[in-house]
């Protein structure tokens, strides 16, 4: 048994060596976008829209107010956020509960969540998270119910290979990654859509034009 165990691994290792070792065919996929920059943001904020998520756009010195608005709008009054988010974000007339290993039933109890994100990917309207300092850990974007996410609009690149280029050039591709496309939803059970099964329910992208 032992042997045989041995046999199917060697044989494992060998397929992994020789598939690593050999180069994808020349014009398998694209590997880099071709659109402007506005097109790419143009793009991102309609894929998004089409997963049922809702999308602002605003100057960075209008993200607190918008955050305000948002949080208004959903009858959010409390959300946490990641210790490490920017000052600028933090506005006067929502209350910001940072993270400090709150449990879940804690994180159960604030109406959303406020976080940036690593990246952002234009074709797939999708959103990478990778745990960073305006990211926090992974149960923040699980538990509560609203999202609120800030894209800026330099992260925003085109591809899913030039998302994962710009996590290996940051080192992160070690880290806890999280690939969000829409609200939480699933057609499992009789193909009948149900929203807010594995995380929050209402995905809210604000995409931020930085100051120049």
């Amino acid at each position: 048994m032992s042997g045989a165990r041995e046999e199917i691994l060697q044989r494992i290792a060998t397929a992994v060596g020789a598939s690593s070792a050999e180069e994808p065919p020349a014009g398998e996929y694209r590997r880099a976008g071709t659109l402007s920059d506005q097109g790419r943001i143009d793009l991102f904020c309609r894929r998004v829209g089409e997963y049922r998520a809702e999308v602002h756009r605003a100057d960075e010195a209008d993200l607190p107010t918008l955050i305000s608005s948002v949080c208004i709008s959903h009858d959010a009054r409390r959300l946490v956020v990641p210790p490490g988010i920017p000052a600028a974000w933090r506005g006067t007339d929502v209350e910001l509960v940072d993270d400090h290993g709150l449990s879940a039933a804690d994180l159960d109890a604030v109406d959303g969540v406020l976080t940036g994100c690593t990246a952002a990917i234009a074709e797939t309207g999708t959103i990478v998270l990778t745990a960073g300092r305006h990211e926090g850990r992974r149960s923040l974007t699980l538990v509560p119910d609203l999202h609120v996410c800030v894209v800026r609009e330099p992260q925003i690149v085109e591809l899913l290979p030039e998302a994962l280029a710009t996590l290996a050039a940051d080192r992160l591709e070690r880290q806890p990654i999280t690939f969000i496309s829409g609200p939480s939803a699933t057609s499992d059970i009789e193909l009948s859509r149900v929203e807010g099964v594995h995380g929050p329910r209402n995905l809210v992208v604000l995409v931020v034009k930085e100051s120049s």
